[in-house]
């Protein structure tokens, strides 16, 4: 059975584990080194010993490497008081000049709770598989107005989701970020992140089922939303989106993973890892990146007051989907609109 006190411990791990990820694929030295305490040790393989060894050869490496991706997910968490073991699933994109490596693991992982602050104390890294293709992102030039903009990723400082969750924390009406005063407030946090975490899945929901009524519900009336397809508020962005969606594509897929939420009374600031799978006219797109986020509590409730979407990676080539040889006995089908199972799954 969980306890309020398992639920506060869960929002500190998961916070640790996504600052790992995003400490390695921004390069940052100081926010991978923030997931671990000082006397932390790891054990990859290739190096085992001090954590603090680890992060500098990693954000070394990172500086001027292609992008990466380190997706965490499948978080299975045992918390005991002050300490806790996880495993985590982990699929890393790591991108070279010929090749696209999609390298699949986990971590094995050792926390402890210190001054209020869960970090890793022991990790330890599995590798489970690998996938390695040819090569096929292509980074274009921006368009030259606004209307499908779409920031792309980028190292340390220069990473624009770095700057825009520091815009969102400065806005914010409360300025204290640090360590949650009390135990009220910080189960408040927590229980705040699992509303958002809702409202990331029916985001990823609404756009793969084309539902704008889903979409539009999740929304401030004040919102804005950058995705590329479609910028603007989140009302025009869920009738846009999904008219996009059911009008031009045979299917499309939004796993979200490696969710980094800070919340600040009312307000909060989120980063999300997404992979997004599209067939278009004959072409399959994958696409990495993550939604940089500020949500607001009103009248009790938790909704997405920004949304933008930062593009890290892609790979492209022509479509291989079938429907049926090897798929023909999987007979149900997911669709757009109120036909998917997943409306009938729901209303039962």
């Amino acid at each position: 059975m969980l306890t309020a006190d398992d639920l506060i411990a869960r929002h500190g791990i998961l916070n640790a584990l996504a600052n790992h990820s995003r400490g390695v694929d921004r390069a940052d030295a100081n926010l991978l080194g923030s997931a671990y305490h000082a006397d932390a040790t790891v054990d990859y393989g290739f190096y085992a010993g001090p954590a603090a060894t680890l992060v500098e050869i990693l954000a070394g490496a990172q500086k001027g490497a292609l992008p990466t991706l380190h997706r965490t997910s499948n978080c299975w968490i045992r918390v005991d008081g002050e300490r806790a073991t996880s495993e985590s699933y982990v699929i890393a994109y790591v991108e070279e000049a010929e090749l696209q490596r999609f390298v699949l693991g986990r971590y094995l992982d050792r926390l402890e709770c210190r001054d209020g602050e869960w970090r890793l104390c022991h990790r330890t890294y599995v590798l489970d598989g690998n996938v390695n293709r040819p090569n096929s992102a292509v980074r274009a030039d921006p368009p030259t107005g606004f209307d499908h903009f779409v920031p792309a990723g980028g190292k340390g400082a220069a990473d624009p989701g770095r700057a825009l969750l520091a815009f969102h924390a400065a806005s914010a009406r409360n300025t204290t970020m640090s360590t949650s005063p009390n135990k009220e407030a910080a189960l408040d946090a927590a229980l705040a992140r699992a509303e958002i975490h809702d409202l990331c899945m029916a985001y990823a929901r609404g756009v793969d089922r084309a539902n704008a009524e889903l979409l539009a519900s999740i929304f401030t009336e004040d919102s804005t939303v950058i995705s590329g397809v479609v910028n603007g508020s989140g009302k025009d962005f869920a009738r846009e989106i999904t008219a996009f969606v059911s009008g031009n594509l045979e299917m499309c897929f939004h796993s979200v993973a490696n969710e980094w939420v800070d919340v600040r009374g009312d307000e909060a600031v989120g980063e999300h890892y997404v992979i997004a799978q599209s067939v278009q006219a004959g072409t399959e797109v994958l696409t990495g990146g993550r939604y940089i986020d500020r949500y607001v509590r009103r009248d009790g409730r938790w909704l997405i007051q920004s949304r933008t979407f930062v593009a890290d990676w892609s790979h492209s080539h022509e479509s291989t989907m079938q429907r049926d040889g090897f798929y023909e006995a999987l007979t149900i089908r997911g669709c757009f609109g109120p036909q998917d199972p997943v409306h009938a799954h729901w209303a039962a």
